[in-house]
C-alpha cells in the first residue's frame, strides 16, 4: 500500500497538514513564514505524487483516494487557520466559502459516481484553478510579513489570487456539477 513513492509522498503531505496548523501559533513573523515552508513543501508533493505515479505506471486504489483527500484536508485546513488568525476576513471569506463548498460538491460527486464506477477526471481548467489557489494561499499566510511587489503588497496578491482562484473554482465546479447530474441521470433512468 505504502511502498511507492507517489503513496508515501500522499501520507507525508496529510502528515504536514497538523503541522502547518500548529505553526499559525508561533509569533510573528514566525507564524507566517514556518508555516508558509511546511505548506510549500506538502505543494510540491502535491504535484510530485502525481506526477510520479503517472511516470512510473505507480497508480494505485489508494492513491487515487488519498490524494485529493490530502489536498482538500491541507486547503481546507490553512483557510480556516488564515480566517481564525484574522488574515483573511470580511468580504474575502467569500471566495474561502466557495472554495470549499466546490470541495466538498465535487467530492461527493465523485463518491456517488465512484459507486457506478464512473470516474470524474480533472480538468486543465481545474489543474490552473488548483495552481492559483496554491499560489494564493501561500502569500496570503505570509501576508504582512512577506515583501511588496511594486504596488502590491504579499497580502494583496494573495487576495486577488484568491478572487481569481474561487472565479475558477465556480467555472469548474459547474463543469463537474454537470457532468456529474449527467451521469447520476443515467444512473436514475429506468
Amino acid at each position: 500500500m505504502l511502498s511507492t513513492l507517489p503513496n508515501i509522498l500522499t501520507v507525508t503531505r496529510i502528515l504536514a497538514i497538523p503541522v502547518v496548523v500548529g505553526l499559525f501559533f508561533l509569533p510573528y513573523p514566525y507564524g507566517h513564514w514556518a508555516p508558509f515552508a511546511v505548506f510549500t513543501y506538502a505543494a510540491i508533493t502535491d504535484f510530485f505524487d502525481g506526477y510520479l505515479a503517472r511516470a512510473w505506471n505507480q497508480q494505485s486504489a489508494f492513491g487515487r483516494m488519498f490524494d485529493p483527500i490530502a489536498d482538500k484536508l491541507l486547503v481546507a485546513a490553512v483557510l480556516l487557520m488564515l480566517v481564525g488568525f484574522e488574515r483573511l476576513g470580511g468580504l474575502h471569506i467569500l471566495p474561502a466559502a466557495v472554495i470549499l463548498c466546490r470541495e466538498i460538491l465535487v467530492s461527493g460527486l465523485r463518491e456517488v459516481l465512484a459507486e457506478a464506477r464512473v470516474g470524474l477526471p480533472v480538468s486543465l481548467l481545474a489543474k490552473w484553478k488548483t495552481t492559483l489557489q496554491i499560489l494564493a494561499l501561500g502569500f496570503l499566510m505570509v501576508g504582512t510579513a512577506g515583501p511588496d511587489f511594486g504596488p502590491l503588497s504579499t497580502l494583496q496578491i494573495g487576495i486577488w489570487g484568491l478572487w481569481g482562484a474561487a472565479l475558477l473554482t465556480l467555472i469548474t465546479g459547474f463543469d463537474y456539477l454537470i457532468a456529474g447530474l449527467r451521469h447520476i441521470r443515467e444512473m436514475d433512468a429506468p
